[in-house]
């Protein structure tokens, strides 16, 4: 049995593929210590994993505005001497880091005591703490034909992202009774990944009575924070009746990718990984400020692959003319389910646990060695 330090907090992006690791590792009978920050994003997912061992750290996410840096830096240290205890307290035999603020503090404390740190990035364009580390790690994981300067290639391996096993495709009948929506007509799925994106919650406001006329139902998840749970009701050039859902977070992401005949959303890693694993036809709205304008590359390789549909933040002028034409066109959408299906290779879960084993084996042989020589 190994032991593995899990850090992956700050986002749903990071959370929710270190829970798919956790989760399988115990499954073969290993011990897992999920690092998260004490954001709400964190504690709101944290609650539907009970068994897990989660332990929240201190940290906030890097500002260049001259208070919000200081903020990071004491916050920095902080982590840093909480990385080091929990490290000496647990004794790892590997420790996994899936990028964003949480990653610095842990990949420090790594340093200084020379376990095997595994990195892993979701996006085609990997971040600054990813890069940052490159150097110092045992194994990174990049998706499929993403390469990192600098690093012998024998430690790359090019790999989806994990996704939680509860993340599956259900029957379009099925999802819809769960979430109470129509059997019968279109369903549109708004979000903008586990923060939101009110630019996406406005073009709803804005546009439901169109997209309403044409018998268009929507459920929109608007983030935490910006926007409240409850439902608006009106009908269709048919007279048919139509709703508009507002949620502002949801847990159980693969029912609502199910019940959808198209999907607007930003275009982060793990979103992508999901419609791919739902084979949900999407129109993805990248978010322009993100980080080495990572979402632009992610949603252009989707659909250079034939999975989507991608439209600039600067153009979404043009967005509801694009659904209208794309979400009455079953032939298109069949195609783009078909392509996605073929993205669906393999369960990266198992692949990167079988390999995180290995490189833990390793390390517990080098040990004893080492302490049989004294």
């Amino acid at each position: 049995m190994s032991g593995f330090i899990i850090s992956c907090g700050g986002s749903g992006g990071h959370l929710a593929p270190g829970i798919s690791i956790a989760e399988k590792l115990i499954e073969k009978g290993h011990q897992c210590w999920i690092i998260t920050s004490k954001k709400q994003v964190d504690t709101l997912i944290k609650r539907h994993y009970p068994n897990l061992d989660f332990i929240a750290a201190p940290g906030i996410g890097f500002s260049i505005k001259p208070q919000q840096l200081c903020k990071f830096i004491i916050e920095q240290i902080k982590a840093i001497l909480f990385s080091l205890k929990l490290i000496r307290q647990k004794k790892p035999d590997t420790i996994i880091a899936f990028g964003g603020f949480a990653t610095i503090s842990i990949a420090l404390a790594d340093l200084l005591t020379k376990i095997p740190l595994v990195l892993h990035e979701a996006n085609r364009k990997p971040g600054k703490a990813v890069r940052l580390f490159r150097s110092f790690a045992k194994r990174i994981y990049l998706p499929e034909g993403i390469k990192l300067l600098g690093v012998n290639p024998g430690v790359i391996m090019n790999l989806g992202l994990p996704l939680r096993k509860d993340i599956r495709r259900i029957s379009k009948e099925k999802a819809r009774t769960k979430l109470s929506l129509s059997l019968n007509s279109k369903v549109i799925v708004v979000l903008g990944g586990s923060q939101g994106a009110s630019i996406l919650n406005e073009w709803v406001h804005l546009n439901f009575n169109s997209l309403a006329a044409e018998g268009l139902n929507v459920y929109c998840i608007t983030g935490l924070g910006k926007g409240e749970k409850g439902q608006v009701r009106t009908t269709s050039l048919e007279n048919k009746t139509v709703t508009l859902t507002y949620c502002p977070f949801s847990a159980n992401v693969g029912t609502v990718l199910s019940s959808a005949d198209l999907v607007l959303s930003r275009a982060g890693a793990s979103t992508i990984a999901e419609l791919i694993r739902c084979q949900t036809p999407s129109i993805l709205i990248p978010y322009p400020y993100a980080a080495e304008n990572h979402q632009v590359a992610n949603a252009r390789y989707l659909e250079q692959k034939g999975g989507c549909i991608m439209i600039e933040q600067s153009n979404i002028d043009t967005l509801l003319n694009e659904v209208i034409d794309l979400v009455f066109n079953d032939e298109l959408l069949g195609k783009i389910r078909y392509n996605l299906n073929r993205l669906n290779r393999y369960n990266t879960v198992d692949l990167i646990v079988d390999d995180l084993e290995k490189i833990s084996s390793a390390y517990q042989l080098n040990r004893n060695d080492h302490l049989d020589v004294k």
